[in-house]
């Protein structure tokens, strides 16, 4: 089965070596995004701010994929205190 890399720019570049997604067959497997802004690849301040990145970031990499985020079948949340994380804490 054909496999695909997706990129676009319209959503943060990969930091590392991984894709924005990936593409076999009729599936996309979309990695997972932080609240970057594109343009400037700066974290978003305020959780709603974050939240709302996240999500248009999400949606610019389906679109590049041919989808949209109605075609989404399965979508995990993580939420991290970064202040926690910094102390090695976890809630």
């Amino acid at each position: 089965m054909p496999r695909e890399t997706i990129k676009t720019d319209q959503a943060p570049a990969a930091i590392g070596t991984y894709s924005q997604a990936v593409k076999v067959g009729n599936t996309v497997y979309i990695s997972g995004q932080i609240p970057l802004d594109p343009t400037n690849m700066q974290l978003t301040v305020g959780i709603e701010a974050q939240t709302r990145r996240v999500f248009d970031n999400l949606k610019a990499v389906a679109q590049a994929a041919g989808g949209s985020l109605a075609h989404i079948a399965k979508l995990n949340i993580f939420l991290t205190d970064e202040a926690l994380a910094k102390l090695n804490l976890h809630r």
